[in-house]
């Protein structure tokens, strides 16, 4: 299960997009998932594609990563893109059946909407591994910085996050054991109709709530034996450097931006 494990893990290495600052890949992941609607055209789609296997390869990631990243939610995906195919009208109809209506033009936008899904999920995927959960939490920190002169609790924001990626790891190891403990007791995990699936979770999620919420306790009893009283007055053990290389990726996406504003149809 663990091998599968996709969110909140990082795998170390030296390569280009490992040593970006993390503020500059997390600006990079956003400032993707906002131009990737200028989209609308296969010509368009190909460059975006292009740009994102180009990061794929500068990350010097097995590839596997990526398509394990989608397979998870490849069923909402493939959802998504049928009802888009089956209730979207246009000037070619293929077929009529009520309000289902298969057309040329449906097709093609849930072609569309399937590589937007996925080309979001590679380039979220290439944030995660390449950037360790607490080095992402402080590039947050930092990019919220401005909300806390209305107030905003960032530092406790940011340490939410932080601590929401340390344990997700740790979870589905608790999972994968209560799960083992289930199955040595007789428990099949999927077998039956849904009903007898979803009840044979029961036995597997109150275990796992239980140790979750004690693991909270201990984590807090932790945090309040070291004097932690929250972010005023607290320096930083890890400092962010932003370099050339940042700003020339930042430069690489104005410019991604401004080829998808051209090439739009």
């Amino acid at each position: 299960m663990m091998e599968k494990l996709i969110f909140g893990r990082y795998i170390p290495g030296h390569s280009f997009i490992h040593q970006l600052d993390p503020r500059a890949k997390l600006t990079s992941a956003i400032w993707f998932i906002v131009i990737i609607f200028l989209a609308n055209n296969w010509l368009t789609y190909l460059v975006l594609a292009l740009f994102v296997l180009t990061a794929i390869k500068l990350s010097a990631i097995n590839p596997k990563f990526f398509i394990n990243g989608v397979k998870p939610l490849i069923w909402l995906i493939l959802f998504t893109v049928i009802l888009q195919i089956l209730f979207t009208s246009g000037q070619t109809i293929w077929f009529r059946f009520g309000p289902i209506v298969i057309s040329e033009e449906g097709i093609l936008n849930g072609v569309f909407i399937f590589m937007r899904f996925v080309l979001i999920i590679f380039m979220s995927t290439i944030l995660t591994l390449t950037t360790m959960p607490l080095s992402l939490t402080d590039a947050i920190e930092y990019l919220l910085r401005p909300l806390a002169a209305v107030k905003v609790p960032v530092h406790e924001i940011a340490l939410m996050l932080s601590i929401a990626l340390r344990f997700v790891p740790t979870l589905m190891d608790e999972t994968e054991k209560i799960m083992n403990a289930q199955r040595a007791r007789g428990i099949d995990f999927g077998e039956g109709n849904i009903y007898q699936q979803m009840k044979s979770i029961v036995p597997l999620l109150i275990p796992l709530f239980v140790s979750s919420f004690n693991r909270a306790e201990e984590l807090a009893t932790a945090m309040e034996a070291r004097g932690y009283k929250g972010g005023e007055g607290r320096t930083k053990y890890r400092k962010l450097s932003w370099e050339s290389r940042d700003t020339l990726v930042i430069a690489a996406f104005g410019l991604l931006s401004v080829s998808l504003f051209f090439l739009r149809t």
